[in-house]
């Protein structure tokens, strides 16, 4: 098959190049010439584990290319799938799908024969058949059906998830585009991969009801991390307890300083909004955004408290940046609002993380960047945890304690082990672990 990828940002680089793998000849498009050109050459704008790998290796055979031509690319293509962003509009929380519409537009104007247009971004519902509204309005005659394939990829193990997804879900209307649709995902079929095939509605409710109910999964087991530090309970046993339920399930049900990234926050938002308008409000997961914001705050308190009720003076070093391990993106991440709120106690600050204090640079001022976890360590008043980075459970507890000032730990990961810290001299603070017995 001949895909048209639309968009080369995360979904659309990680999308073509695995379908590349998976056999088919792959155009990936982008207005940004500088990335297209980058691309071309081998380098890869965004860090995502195996990815630069798999772009070489199908670049190299043949079957994926990148260009600035979208005419082009969806003139020769059998789908052309929609991979542009959608971030959260400014002012009222909807997403934003002025570049979806945009590149309807576009795709109208260059269809030459019977293609499936498939929007891969994630849109609320509806956004299908605007899409084809658009196409038709501009290419009455065009032959072309429009889909709905909702990515479920994970930042950091985001080519895992494509090429061994849990299931495929497509949202098709039309005997032709559910044949053009399995065939593109055929390879998949032959590992018995579960293809979830329904209308175009029900694929779009269905990505923001899954992202919507693991964001809840985080916000019970953080609110009950707070009972438990309350009442000297460990909210992983108790995580462990309820997770081999098989009804509950032990995935998301890690506590930690609350989620962030480029999916949760703003498709919480997109799905209540939307609700909303449609009166059928979606107070649990308007409940969860309410409480997840509120947490990401509280996370400096946490902190100030446990020095004695101020950072003032205080060298806080802090140990990952990102909203998650093994990628570069900071958007919505905890960092960014635990560390200004630190900075404006007047702590300084010394951070590092694996990859992204490129991208944090740009996003917050004032801080001092490490070359490594020890040495945004030392000399340091407290260390603060915020991203669970793998290097930062092998770092040596008793080498971090001589470089510190004070051997103070805040581990909103719970990455260390307290009675271990404990013993080698360390006041350390977890979440919804128990204080220490007297």
């Amino acid at each position: 098959m001949r895909i048209a990828m639309i968009g080369s940002g995360y979904v659309g680089l990680v999308s073509g190049a695995c379908f590349a793998q998976f056999g088919h000849d792959v155009v990936c498009v982008d207005k940004e010439a500088a990335k297209i050109e980058r691309l071309r050459k081998g380098e890869i704008p965004i860090y995502e584990p195996g990815l630069d790998k798999l772009v070489a290796d199908n670049a190299r055979a043949g079957r994926l290319s990148f260009s600035t031509n979208l005419h082009d690319a969806v003139g020769g293509a059998d789908a052309v799938f929609i991979a542009v962003g959608t971030p959260t509009r400014r002012g009222d929380g909807h997403a934003d799908l002025s570049y979806v519409y945009a590149a309807a537009a576009e795709i109208a104007g260059a269809l030459q024969h019977y293609t499936v247009v498939v929007t891969k971004s994630t849109v609320p519902v509806g956004t299908g058949r605007e899409v084809a509204r658009i196409i038709r309005e501009s290419r009455p005659t065009a032959e072309f059906d429009v889909a709905s394939n909702p990515e479920f990829l994970r930042e950091g193990a985001a080519i895992e998830d494509f090429m061994k997804p849990d299931r495929v879900v497509i949202g098709v209307e039309s005997t032709r585009a559910r044949e053009v649709m399995a065939a593109i995902y055929r390879p998949l079929n032959l590992i018995q991969t579960p293809m979830v095939f329904t209308n175009i509605e029900t694929a779009e409710v269905t990505k923001y009801a899954g992202n919507a109910f693991l964001a809840t999964k985080i916000t019970f087991i953080n609110e009950i991390a707070d009972l438990c530090e309350k009442v000297g309970a460990d909210v992983h046993d108790v995580a462990r307890g309820i997770g081999l339920d098989g009804r509950i399930g032990r995935k998301f049900l890690h506590p930690g300083p609350g989620f962030g990234g480029s999916c949760f926050p703003k498709d919480t938002l997109a799905l209540a909004y939307t609700a909303r308008e449609v009166n059928a409000p979606q107070t649990i997961v308007e409940q969860v955004i309410a409480v997840n914001d509120a947490r990401k705050k509280r996370m400096a308190d946490k902190v100030i408290a446990f020095c004695g009720g101020s950072v003032k003076g205080l060298r806080v070093g802090v140990l990952g940046l990102t909203f998650k391990p093994d990628t570069d993106d900071m958007r919505d991440a905890p960092s960014l609002d635990i560390v200004p709120a630190l900075q404006a106690a007047g702590a300084t600050i010394v951070a590092f993380d694996p990859e992204g204090m490129t991208e944090a640079g740009r996003l917050m001022k004032g801080i001092e960047f490490a070359k490594t976890a020890y040495e945004a360590a030392s000399g340091a008043d407290v260390l603060v945890l915020i991203t669970e980075w793998h290097e930062f459970r092998g770092l040596d507890p008793r080498r971090l304690k001589e470089l510190m000032r004070q051997p103070r730990i805040v581990d909103l990961r719970n990455a260390f082990n307290p009675e271990e810290m404990r013993g080698l001299g360390f006041a350390y603070e977890g979440v919804g672990r128990p204080a220490p017995r007297n």
